[in-house]
Parts: structure tokens; C-alpha cells; sequence
């Protein structure tokens, strides 16, 4: 069963980038298999990974909701397995599957079943299950991320982002998904927090530490650059090395 660390938070938040640099960590200390799941609807993990989106999990669940595309004879189980495969990425540090935009209307209830089962026997032969989630935690309500062993709630270093990553911590309370640890990350971070200590304990949320503005990170997200390989010396990278550390990882 693989150790699954998900990561929410509204946009804007540093939560992507986060992801990257906790995956560069794991490959490059080599803690084992790891699958990546972009469950963000503005996906975008697959740039800050330097890999190009072939195919995203949406466009799969439409199909299998439509019927039409599904071949005569193919069952939607099988069928969902075959198209998943399809939009897995995969490359020799990190798998990538990346869920994509929004539902339609209508109800997907079975394709999301299907899914869930899926992953499941996916995320099985992985040592490593790493969410990039999006801000309303659906993936974790309907149980198609089974669980967390550790969700890291993201806010920038604004009293707004703060208040947000609260309303998530009241999310995920009223979420029935296991999750066992919870911790709070205030990212862009240049001046300390003192002015925000009010507001971060008012999110009863416990502050793991803090990722600083890299001005190297802004520059490489103008030119489109990906951000596994940043140097082990980059302001980021090492105050996310200092956290996954605090936290067993």
C-alpha cells in the first residue's frame, strides 16, 4: 500500500509547486516508486514536471458517460482500464496521471466508481501516491483518493490565503476520508509571519514551516522552465527538503 501525500490549497498558492519540488525530493533521495496524480481542473503539474499532457482522466469519464465511443464487444470496465493506461504518463523518475477539467452535467457516478477501482490497483504497485488536489477536495469526498497519510494545506503569505487554507481544514473535517496527519504551509514568505500569527491560529490548523519567495521559481514559471531541476541550493528546495524531513519523509 503506497504512502499517499496530498497537497490542497486555493490558486495561486504555491500548491503545484510545491508538489514538484516534494516529488524532486523523493527521486532524488530515492524513497521508492512514485505515482503523481494532478487532480487540480487547472492542471498544470505536468509543466513544472517538464512533460508534455497527452491525455487527461476527464476526457475518459466523458467517454465512458457518452457510450458512443466505446468499441462493440469492449466492456466500459475494460474499457476504462485501456483508456486510463492511455493517460498515464510515464517517465523514468515519476508516473503522471493527470484528471483534467470539470464534469459535465449529468451523473458520473459510474465512471467515477470505475475509476476509483482503478486507481486503486494502480496506486498498488507504487510506493508513493502524490495528489496535487484541488482547493474543494472533491477527488478526496468521493473517496477517489481513498485516504491521506499526510494532506499539506498551502497559503501564501497573505491574511486572505490564510482564511482560505482555513476554509479547507473545514472541508476536510467535514470530509469522511481518512486522513492522518494535517499540516499547514505558508509559502512566498519574505518578511516572517508575525503579522499573520492571528490568522493562522484562527485556521486550527498546526504550521509545519514555511517556503520562501525564490526568485529563481519566478523566473523559471515566465520562461516556462520546469522546476524538478532546481539546485539542491535553491531557497525552495531546501526549505522543502527541511519540511518533508520534519514530517518522516
Amino acid at each position: 500500500m503506497p504512502k499517499i501525500l496530498a497537497v490542497a490549497g486555493k490558486g495561486g498558492t504555491g500548491k503545484t509547486t510545491f508538489v514538484a519540488l516534494m516529488l524532486q525530493y523523493l527521486v532524488r533521495r530515492q524513497r521508492g516508486s512514485i505515482l503523481a496524480v494532478d487532480a487540480d481542473p487547472n492542471a498544470n503539474l505536468n509543466e513544472a514536471l517538464g512533460v508534455p499532457l497527452t491525455a487527461a482522466v476527464a476526457d475518459m469519464l466523458e467517454e465512458v458517460k457518452d457510450g458512443r465511443s466505446i468499441p462493440p464487444g469492449m466492456t466500459k470496465d475494460l474499457y476504462v482500464q485501456y483508456r486510463l493506461q492511455q493517460c498515464l504518463i510515464e517517465t523514468p523518475a515519476v508516473d503522471l496521471l493527470v484528471m483534467g477539467g470539470p464534469q459535465g452535467p449529468g451523473c458520473y457516478c459510474y465512471p467515477n466508481d470505475l475509476l476509483r477501482q482503478y486507481l486503486e490497483r494502480l496506486a498498488a504497485n507504487y510506493d508513493f501516491l502524490v495528489v496535487d488536489a484541488e482547493a474543494g477536495l472533491e477527488h478526496l469526498s468521493r473517496r477517489t483518493i481513498p485516504r491521506a497519510d499526510i494532506l499539506f494545506v498551502m497559503s501564501d503569505a497573505t491574511a486572505r490565503g490564510v482564511r482560505a487554507a482555513g476554509r479547507v481544514k473545514a472541508i476536510v473535517d467535514s470530509l469522511k476520508t481518512p486522513i492522518d496527519r494535517l499540516y499547514l504551509v505558508v509559502t512566498r514568505v519574505e518578511n516572517g509571519l508575525e503579522p499573520l500569527r492571528e490568522e493562522i491560529e484562527a485556521t486550527g490548523l498546526e504550521l509545519l514551516g514555511t517556503v520562501p519567495l525564490d526568485q529563481e521559481i519566478i523566473a523559471r514559471d515566465l520562461a516556462g522552465r520546469p522546476l524538478v531541476d532546481l539546485p539542491e541550493g535553491a531557497p525552495a528546495v531546501q526549505a522543502v527538503r527541511r519540511l518533508l524531513e520534519q514530517v518522516g519523509l
